[in-house]
C-alpha cells in the first residue's frame, strides 16, 4: 500500500482526524492563498484596502477623542488609537471571514473529504496576513512621529497568538452555527459592530468607572487591546492584571467551546450545507 493512499473505512476519519489536519496542511495554504487573491482581485488599489479600513477607523476615533477632550496622554492620539485598532481589525475581520467560510466553500465540502476545520482556519490565517500589512502601517506611523517603543514590544507575539486563538475559537463556533442556522449571517455583523463600541478603542480601560470595570472586562478583547497598547506604547498606559487574566480565561473558553461544537456538528455539514 502506498503511503499516499487514503483508506475510507467506518471510523477512519474520526480516529485519524488530528493526523489528517497535518496531512492536509497544504490545503490550508491553498485556501488561504486563494482567499487573498480573490479578496483583492480586480480591485483598483489592491492590498491597500487592508490599510484603508483601519486608517479610516483610526481617524474617526482620533477626531472623537479630540472632540470629547479624552486626549490626555503625551503619546500622539494616532498611535494610541491605532494600537487598539490593530488587534480589533484582526479579530473582526477573522471572525467575519471564518463565520462565512463554510457557506462560501459549500461545493468543496459536499464533494471532497478533508478535515473541515481547515476552512475557517484558513480564513483566520488570511486575516493574519492583513494584520501583518496593518502592523507595517503602524510601524511607519511610529517612525513618522519618532516614537520609540520600549522592551514591552517583545510581548507582542504573545498578544498576537492570543488574538489568533480568540479569533479561531469564535470563528469555529459561529461557522458551525451559520451552517445550521442561517440567521447567524445577520447576527455576526451586529456582533462586530456592537463589539467595536464596547471595546477600549477610543478610551483606555483605566477611564472606565471602577464599579463597571469587571463587567466591561468580560469582553475578551478588552484585555487584548490593553495588552497591545501597553506593549506598543512602552508601558505608558496601565495594564490591569485582572483584565488580562480574564481575557486569557475567556479566550481559552471560546477556543475549547469552538473546537468542541465544530467537531460535534462537522459530520452533518455536507448534508445541511
Amino acid at each position: 500500500m502506498s503511503v499516499d493512499e487514503l483508506i475510507i473505512a467506518p471510523g477512519h476519519a474520526e480516529r485519524n482526524y488530528w493526523r489528517d489536519l497535518w496531512r492536509f496542511r497544504e490545503l490550508l495554504y491553498f485556501l488561504a492563498q486563494r482567499d487573498l487573491l480573490v479578496r483583492y482581485k480586480q480591485t483598483v488599489i489592491g492590498v491597500a484596502w487592508a490599510l484603508l479600513r483601519p486608517g479610516l477607523t483610526m481617524l474617526v476615533f482620533v477626531v472623537f477623542r479630540r472632540m470629547t477632550k479624552l486626549a490626555t496622554s503625551d503619546v500622539p492620539d494616532a498611535i494610541v488609537v491605532f494600537a487598539a485598532v490593530l488587534p480589533w481589525q484582526f479579530f473582526s475581520t477573522a471572525l467575519t471571514e471564518a463565520s462565512n467560510s463554510l457557506i462560501g466553500n459549500a461545493n468543496l465540502i459536499s464533494k471532497v473529504y478533508f478535515p473541515r476545520l481547515l476552512v475557517p482556519a484558513s480564513a483566520v490565517v488570511t486575516s493574519l496576513v492583513d494584520f501583518a500589512v496593518t502592523l507595517g502601517m503602524l510601524a511607519l506611523l511610529m517612525l513618522g512621529y519618532r516614537f520609540v517603543p520600549g522592551w514591552q514590544i517583545l510581548t507582542l507575539p504573545i498578544l498576537v497568538a492570543l488574538t489568533f486563538a480568540l479569533s479561531a475559537g469564535t470563528g469555529l463556533l459561529l461557522a458551525a452555527l451559520n451552517v445550521e442556522y442561517r440567521d447567524f449571517r445577520y447576527v455576526v455583523p451586529f456582533i462586530v459592530q456592537f463589539g467595536l463600541f464596547v471595546s477600549p478603542i477610543a478610551i483606555e480601560t483605566s477611564k472606565v468607572p471602577a464599579r463597571w470595570r469587571l463587567l466591561y472586562s468580560l469582553n475578551p478583547m478588552v484585555g487584548i487591546i490593553d495588552g497591545f497598547r501597553w506593549a506598543i506604547l512602552g508601558g505608558r498606559t496601565p495594564l490591569d492584571p485582572g483584565a488580562s487574566a480574564l481575557s486569557v480565561a475567556m479566550t481559552s473558553v471560546f477556543l475549547v467551546l469552538g473546537i468542541w461544537y465544530f467537531r460535534r456538528t462537522e459530520r452533518s455539514f455536507a448534508d445541511v450545507i
